[in-house]
């Protein structure tokens, strides 16, 4: 080639890069995988972490490869008939790594070969994992199977949705539980320059306009990020689960032991519970600590928690009124009983506590029990 030659190459513009056309026998595929040490906690996720996080039934022995890690790109926000899924990225994980496959519609006629693609990675799953999925991703698929005259029985595992299990835990603390800001709080693993999801459905819209593919590539790149992020985060969760002392903050660890209370794992809560340590959330765990234990007739331990709050001057006036209603009925000492209602009414009767509605219910309750305690103590009332 002469100099001539290689000045006129220069000239010309590049090539442009090949277009994925719709075939008419399938919608385009792309794959990724991910290396096994982005995940360093997966062998934390089994199944008694999991039914401690939900109560919702899951396969039992549990298979990690058999987990669907599912999520949707859509042309909008609602799950009605005119909202489309255009992209749907799943993950899971193998011995190899963690595989992501993303299946995207080049034009609307290729969804059905999308939700045929979706309908076989379920046949081969025991349970979907999404994030906010069971109000939205779900729904939607659902709709899009109806309204393409195909099943959505495939639709109908067992479901872990991260979205209200993260909100149990980190909600008080961070108030915001969006998966970006789980990313960056709670993994610590920032995103950047990434594409806002909001902006996934204008992005569609202009390639339909353009036929420019690449228009696109953000969008997946946010998609495959968002379904490596829900199974690094189910399995820090699940990690947490296993040892809780790990927790960042006190908030975590009083609403995980609310979240276990709340399903009925009433002696993992209480171990939780006595985590808390000293702070503005300690009296709250300690007062729930001892209703677990009083509600499931444990009264002595009860009566220690209660004794121990008393001694640290915290939790107002409920660990004297408890108490005394102890010292009543249980342990016919209506003196003491007497003492600690009496204890009781002078703290409610500080002026920092206020005078609502609450508090005058309460000093009311306080002094007919005290009346009534002065009687008993002389004879005139019976047990």
């Amino acid at each position: 080639m002469t100099l001539l030659d290689k000045l006129r190459s220069i000239d010309k513009p590049p090539k442009p890069a090949p277009q994925p056309v719709c075939s008419g026998t399938d919608c385009y595929i792309r794959t990724e995988l991910r290396e096994s040490d982005e995940f360093p906690h997966i062998d934390c996720l089994t199944y008694d972490a999991l039914m401690l996080m939900q109560s919702q039934p899951i396969p039992q022995p549990l298979d990690q490869s058999r987990i669907l890690y599912l999520d949707t790109e859509t042309t909008g926000l609602g799950t009605g008939a005119g909202t489309v899924a255009f992209e749907v990225g799943t993950g899971r994980l193998m011995k190899d790594g963690f595989h992501i496959t993303q299946y995207v519609l080049r034009d609307y006629p290729e969804e059905p070969y999308l939700l045929s693609h979706i309908e076989e990675e379920l046949k081969h799953s025991d349970m979907i994992c999404t994030f906010n999925g069971r109000t939205f991703d779900i729904p939607l698929l659902r709709t899009r199977f109806l309204m393409n005259r195909m099943n959505p029985g495939c639709l109908d595992l067992p479901h872990v949705d991260l979205l209200p299990l993260a909100r149990r835990i980190w909600k008080l603390r961070l108030k915001s539980c969006t998966l970006q800001h789980l990313e960056t709080d709670i993994l610590h693993v920032p995103r950047h320059g990434d594409l806002p999801g909001s902006e996934a459905p204008q992005r569609f819209f202009s390639y339909l306009k353009t036929g420019e593919f690449a228009l696109l590539d953000d969008v997946l790149i946010h998609n495959a990020q968002d379904v490596a992020s829900m199974c690094s985060l189910l399995s820090h969760m699940a990690l947490l689960y296993h040892q809780p002392e790990l927790h960042e903050a006190p908030e975590d660890l009083f609403s995980m032991a609310s979240a276990l209370e709340k399903e009925k794992h009433i002696r993992e809560a209480q171990s939780v519970y006595r985590l808390v340590p000293s702070g503005r959330l300690h009296a709250s765990s300690q007062l729930r600590l001892a209703a677990t234990h009083r509600r499931a007739g444990e009264k002595s331990t009860a009566v220690k928690v209660y004794e121990r709050m008393l001694s640290l001057h915290e939790g107002g006036v409920v660990p004297y009124i408890e108490l005394a209603k102890y010292y009543e009925h249980t342990a016919k000492d209506p003196g003491k009983a007497l003492e600690l209602t009496r204890a009781a009414l002078l703290l409610l009767a500080e002026p920092a506590l206020g005078d609502d509605t609450a508090v005058q219910q309460t000093r009311f309750e306080l002094q007919y029990r005290y009346d009534r305690l002065l009687r008993k103590r002389s004879g005139k009332v019976r047990d």
